[in-house]
């Protein structure tokens, strides 16, 4: 099964892709054909070979903020995370990491309803906010530990991050490298607009990069209504893959643009991968 990690082997390289469509009211677009999708590399238009749709279980990380200004939505946030959880993939092994100014492992993979339905809710919101710190602890467990090809991260945050470390443009480029797509839920609200500015445009960013996708919902509650939506869009992406037309093992950046001949429809995937290096 052909999954979001990319496979490199001594004489040629697969990179794989995780697509998705959507039409002019955002909603998933299925039975697209192989012959209406073109992938170029760097501009030059590559030969795809492998094409599926097909509802793979992955390897996911909640990275869930634990912050004092979280205080009141945590049971709302918990029990979004645990329906993203009952819509996806029965396969699916999912792990929790909460966040403040440092990032705890709080559960380790597991698809135990039960299990992280506790995690989620023993938790007691106080501190800062080290949401890049967090989720670079989830990409470095996604890369040692994860069981699934396909990786990604879901999180959940209300402010600006004010205490990480890590830094966004590294935090970017270890996602692209490891294969990591990142979704991510802005509860930014209550914070003044210039912060909530920021924060929307590093989450962005984050996700744009990736391949995954950013809600801004005014209140807690309405994540309720997103969570199925970023299970079935997981669930209902393209797999395509190809042997890159360069070969070069120079450790640089590859664009990828992936065009679908359908009219009114938007794709998304990952912006690009790194050549590996000798």
């Amino acid at each position: 099964m052909w999954g979001q990690e990319v496979t490199f082997h001594s004489d040629s390289r697969l990179v794989v892709l995780n697509v998705s469509l959507f039409d002019r009211d955002g909603k998933i677009v299925s039975d697209v054909p192989r012959s209406a999708f073109t992938v170029y590399e760097n501009g030059q238009k590559q030969e795809v070979t492998v094409f599926r749709q097909e509802d793979v279980p992955i390897s996911l990380g909640l990275i869930i903020d634990n912050s004092a200004s979280m205080t009141g939505k945590r049971d709302q946030v918990a029990s979004a995370a645990l329906a993203l959880v009952k819509a996806s993939n029965p396969q699916d092994e999912v792990f929790i990491i909460n966040f403040n100014e440092s990032a705890v492992l709080t559960r380790e993979f597991t698809n135990d309803i039960k299990d992280l339905e506790n995690a989620l809710r023993d938790i007691d919101s106080k501190g800062e906010t080290a949401m890049r710190d967090a989720l670079l602890l989830g990409i470095e467990h996604l890369r040692h530990h994860a069981k699934r090809d396909k990786k990604v991260l879901l999180v959940v945050t209300d402010g600006e991050d004010n205490s990480s470390s890590e830094a966004q443009e590294h935090l970017v480029q270890t996602a692209q490298q490891n294969d990591v797509i990142i979704y991510a839920v802005g509860l930014l609200g209550a914070e003044e607009p210039d912060s909530a500015a920021r924060a929307k445009k590093q989450l962005n960013e984050l996700t744009l990069e990736t391949g995954g996708r950013g809600w801004f919902p005014g209140d807690a509650a309405e994540i309720a209504g997103i969570a199925p939506e970023i299970a079935h869009e997981i669930r209902n992406q393209y797999v395509l893959a190809y042997t890159p037309s360069n070969q070069a093992m120079d450790g640089s950046f590859r664009k990828i643009r992936v065009d679908v001949n359908v009219p009114d429809v938007a794709v998304r995937t990952r912006s690009g991968y790194y050549a590996p290096r000798p």
